[in-house]
C-alpha cells in the first residue's frame, strides 16, 4: 500500500534525520502536523504495520527507521502518478527533480532507472 501524504512527510523526517524514537519524531514534526504524542505513536505503528518503517529496541527504547530506501518509495509513488494517473508513456527523466534537497546525484540516477524500468507482470504499481 502506498504511503499517504502524512506518511510521506514522516518518511522525509527519517530520511533527513535517520532512526528516531517516537519522542524525537514528535519533536521534529512539521507545524501542520501538530499532534498529540499518542497520535504520533499511533501513526508510527500504522506505518510499521504497512511495512513503511521498522521498529527496534535500543536500550529499552523503541526506535523507528524506514523499512525501504527513499528512492524505492519515491520512485514507486512518482511512477504510479506519472504512468497511472497522467498516462505518460514516454521516458520519465529524473532530471526534473535535480533541484531536490532530498536526493543526491546517485539517488537521482537510481530514481531514473526505477522510473523507466519495465514493470514485471503481476506486480501492482
Amino acid at each position: 500500500m502506498p504511503p499517504s501524504d502524512t506518511e510521506l512527510a514522516l518518511l522525509k523526517l527519517f530520511w533527513q534525520s535517520g532512526p528516531m524514537s517516537a519522542r524525537e519524531v514528535q519533536d521534529a514534526l512539521p507545524a501542520e502536523l501538530d499532534w498529540a504524542a499518542s497520535t504520533t505513536r499511533t501513526v508510527l505503528e500504522r506505518m510499521r504495520a504497512k511495512g513503511l518503517i521498522s521498529r527496534r529496541s535500543v536500550h529499552g527504547m523503541a526506535v523507528y527507521a524506514p523499512a525501504q530506501d527513499k528512492v524505492s518509495v519515491l520512485g514507486a509513488a512518482l511512477k504510479r502518478m506519472m504512468r497511472g494517473v497522467l498516462e505518460i508513456d514516454a521516458a520519465l527523466p529524473a532530471a526534473a527533480f535535480s533541484g531536490s534537497k532530498l536526493l543526491s546525484e546517485d539517488e537521482l540516477k537510481a530514481l531514473e532507472t526505477l522510473l523507466n524500468a519495465q514493470d514485471v507482470p503481476g506486480e501492482g504499481q
